[in-house]
């Protein structure tokens, strides 16, 4: 298999290192070493660290399998349990130090850059959107009540999922997901 292009290996290494250690601490020198590649190299490729936050957005946003939500050949409630277990066993993985990349950098950089807060907004349309249409398929099979329209819902459901992000960092357990679980599962998509 081909190796990655030196940009394509930053950008990996971009995304890696602004998801471990956060924008700020994520120098454009650590970056570089952690890809392997010159420090200068990074000025070949792109104008700004900020500039490599937004690729290093879309990146990670293709790494959330977000087509598998819009699967409609699988029952759409198992296309979400799938999807938020999946981000579920990636952060217990990492032993509850990182959270969701989207919902990082908005915290950290949203408010002093602009090119950083639009990609964040991209992603979380691009995902709640996503959830939107699994919702919407399982309350047109019935599955889920149609008292709140499957948008809400999906915004209700990301939000959530986002603060369950946060408390598991906090607490370092796993219950705020099962928390999350019972009563989107068990609870709100009924």
């Amino acid at each position: 298999m081909p190796r990655k292009s030196l940009r394509g290996e930053l950008v990996a290494a971009a995304t890696e290192q602004f998801h471990t250690l956060g924008y700020h601490a994520a120098g454009v020198k650590t970056i570089a070493d952690a890809a392997h590649a010159p420090k200068g190299s990074f000025y070949n490729h792109f104008e700004s660290k900020e500039a490599l936050a937004v690729l290093a957005l879309e990146e990670y946003g293709r790494t959330r399998r977000i087509p598998e939500l819009l699967d409609t050949s699988v029952d759409p409630l198992q296309r979400l349990r799938a999807h938020f277990q999946f981000l579920r066993e990636e952060n217990l993985a990492h032993a509850f130090r990182r959270g969701c990349l989207v919902g990082d950098l908005s915290v950290e950089v949203a408010d002093s850059s602009e090119p950083v807060r639009a990609a964040a907004g991209r992603a979380f349309a691009n995902w709640r959107d996503a959830i939107a249409s699994a919702v919407g398929n399982a309350q047109q099979a019935g599955l889920v009540s149609r008292a709140v329209d499957a948008d809400t819902l999906a915004r209700f459901v990301l939000n959530a999922w986002e603060g369950t992000l946060i408390a598991a960092r906090v607490e370092r357990t796993a219950r705020p997901y099962e928390a999350f679980f019972t009563l989107v599962f068990d609870t709100l998509l009924t």
